[in-house]
């Protein structure tokens, strides 16, 4: 008898089918800037592409195809999958998990209106990515206009979700499928959204009594 056997399958299915160890080393078609530092222990997959000042953390593995911006900084056991893009000023903390294709640090829909057309705003900030975060396949998330976009620690993000500039996602929140969250958007801690739910800008979840997030 266990009070949560969903729970207590994933860590059974987790301890009898572990992921690999990551095994060291760089493969002959990566491309690494001199001034990248990349810890010994990491894996470097086919294709990969590290610019000048990134860095790479201890048993980091960065798949096939993967694109490292200058400047962008990969924590320890982080994994990307294969394609992942992370731009400038994008720092992931450690055991992230980023699936195939997805962007991170790419400008935010950020246009002023002036007589008829449209000026573009320069997007400034960056992308911080706490600790043991999950990110789907194809997902993007835009870096911040002015200060950073902040995914929080323990945050589970789905397939095919759209993150605006600025958003702030608190720990351990859920976003799932197809969900886009328009910019400066505050969710709280431990909230849960649905899929291909949309949610307009300047919006918080959290209240003014308490730091707790609450539902959508």
């Amino acid at each position: 008898m266990c009070e949560n056997p969903y729970a207590t399958y994933a860590r059974i299915a987790a301890w009898l089918h572990p992921q690999p160890a990551v095994a060291a080393g760089v493969h002959p078609s990566a491309i690494i800037d001199a001034a990248a530092r990349v810890d010994p222990s990491a894996h470097i997959a086919a294709c990969a592409v590290i610019g000048a000042g990134a860095a790479i953390g201890a048993r980091a593995f960065i798949g096939p195809h993967c694109f490292i911006a200058a400047g962008a900084s990969v924590a320890e056991d982080v994994r990307l999958v294969a394609r992942v893009t992370l731009l400038e000023r994008v720092t992931l903390g450690p055991r992230v998990l980023v699936h195939s294709g997805a962007v991170l640090g790419s400008d935010g829909f950020g246009f002023a209106p002036e007589r008829g057309a449209w000026i573009k705003v320069p997007q400034l900030g960056g992308v911080k990515v706490g600790a043991d975060v999950e990110i789907g396949a194809n997902t993007t998330i835009d870096r911040g206009a002015i200060g950073d976009t902040i995914i929080e620690e323990g945050v589970k993000l789905d397939n095919q979700i759209q993150i605006g500039h600025n958003v702030r996602i608190g720990a351990h929140s859920v976003l799932a499928a197809c969900v886009g969250v328009s910019g400066s958007v505050t969710i709280g801690r431990h909230c849960m959204v649905g899929g291909a739910v949309g949610i307009v800008g300047h919006l918080s979840s959290v209240t003014k009594r308490s730091s707790r997030g609450i539902p959508w």
